[in-house]
């Protein structure tokens, strides 16, 4: 590894012992709930909350003011990719200007786009360009404040792991609330209602944010490089964990053949053979899964939490098996439930592995790799999944899906790093 005067060596990081966390009991078993942890918690929830009212109201303003249904498509395609190429930077810039910052500065960058589309689509309908431009800012927002959300939680939760399930708990119930209360408001009132909710949010997180007390670390305070030069440093990190990338490097075959077409594919099956009231309630099983899997993760605490996390996806191939061969709709509410458990407690397990293994002063650009690895995978694999459908069948395409999840299952517990990482 190269180490230069003005970086700070990870092998080092590594060694200094963990600050005490600002707020939490230092006598006896450590106290989740800290004045930081309560801040972040509501920085989250009503962050997650916005972010599921975005699709539900751009799809109500742009088809009510006669626009196509591919113009919802353009609106959030082009967020994603506004994420997926600025969030390798996001991830320098965290290190470099510390999380805290960037994040605030990303709700403030959003705050004032979410409040433009409300004011435009309560009056009638924005031009289709200025709709584009604000949704890629919002996802340039977006990658300047996710891969802070990795770095703060270990340096405001004296549990890592049960903060990780909380979290996740608060987000599946989030993701449920977010469409709803976007439809209701549309209903009562219009789109601009539900962009104003969001607009909301992001400044009660920005005050969240502005509230936290996080000790410094020395990494804080050190010289950095070049924007390029720490994302090449950043590399290096990543690649000198065999354990990190080998997961990485599975997971994104796991996003191209199931994650990413699973989605569209579940959509479009279920909803032409049972109607979209069954694939809302599935969606709500698949979200409830996700609750039960969070809260599993805050009772059990395996010594060995990527292989338990692999022993976990399991549930994700009887999931597919039962949507691919046509099961009847409770077993097909059994299988989501089942897969939105097996996934949740899965990225509980990763999320901790990481967040406690990588030095602090790397943790943002790697959080950021992996983000941007699964979300471009991700997005090729839904892209090909219409047309690969269309020529094989959607059924034999999810039956494959499943039998491609068991081989990432098996192929997680047989790299020996994977397989043998401890909690720490």
């Amino acid at each position: 590894m190269l180490v230069t005067d003005n970086t700070y060596k990870s092998e080092a990081a590594e060694r200094i012992p963990p600050r005490p966390v600002p707020g939490a009991a230092q006598d006896g078993p450590p106290a989740l709930w800290n004045r930081n942890f309560r801040l972040f918690f509501v920085a989250r929830a009503v962050a997650v909350l916005g972010e599921g009212m975005v699709p539900v109201a751009f799809a109500a303003g742009l088809i009510g003011a006669g626009h196509s249904g591919a113009s919802v498509g353009y609106a959030l395609g082009l967020w994603t990719a506004a994420f997926a190429v600025f969030v390798l930077f996001g991830g320098v810039l965290a290190d470099r200007f510390t999380a805290r910052r960037m994040m605030i500065v990303a709700d403030l960058v959003r705050l004032p786009g979410a409040l433009l589309l409300a004011f435009t689509f309560a009056l009638g309908s924005p031009p289709l360009w200025a709709v584009y431009v604000l949704s890629a800012v919002s996802g340039i927002g977006a990658a300047l404040f996710q891969p802070g959300v990795a770095s703060t939680i270990p340096r405001i939760a004296p549990d890592v792991q049960r903060a990780n399930a909380v979290l996740r708990v608060v987000e599946a119930l989030m993701t449920m609330a977010g469409p709803a209360l976007a439809g209701l408001l549309v209903a009562l009132w219009n789109a601009g209602a539900a962009f104003a909710v969001n607009a909301v949010t992001f400044a009660v997180s920005a005050v969240c944010f502005l509230l936290l007390r996080i000790a410094p670390v020395p990494s804080d305070d050190v010289r950095r490089g070049s924007l390029f030069s720490e994302m090449a440093l950043g590399w290096r990190e990543f690649a000198s964990r065999s354990w990190l990338w080998g997961v990485i490097a599975i997971w994104t075959v796991y996003g191209l053949t199931v994650a990413g077409p699973m989605v569209p594919l579940t959509a479009s099956l279920v909803t032409e053979d049972h109607g979209s009231a069954t694939y809302g309630v599935l969606m709500a099983a698949g979200g409830a899964g996700s609750a039960a899997g969070g809260l599993l993760a805050l009772r059990l605490r395996p010594v060995r939490p990527l292989a338990a996390g692999a022993v976990a996806l399991l549930g994700l191939p009887v999931n597919l098996l039962l949507l691919g061969t046509g099961a009847p709709v409770p077993l097909l509410y059994a299988g989501q439930f089942l897969g939105g458990a097996a996934f949740a407690f899965w990225l509980v397990m990763w999320s901790t592995s990481v967040q406690t293994h990588v030095p602090q002063d790397a943790l943002n650009r790697m959080h950021a790799y992996d983000v941007a690895g699964s979300l471009l995978m991700m997005g090729v694999g839904r892209a090909l999944s219409g047309p690969v459908a269309d020529a094989a069948g959607t059924e034999r395409v999810l039956l494959v899906g499943a039998a491609i999840a068991l081989l990432v299952v098996a192929a997680l517990l047989a790299v020996r790093p994977i397989r043998t990482l401890r909690r720490v």
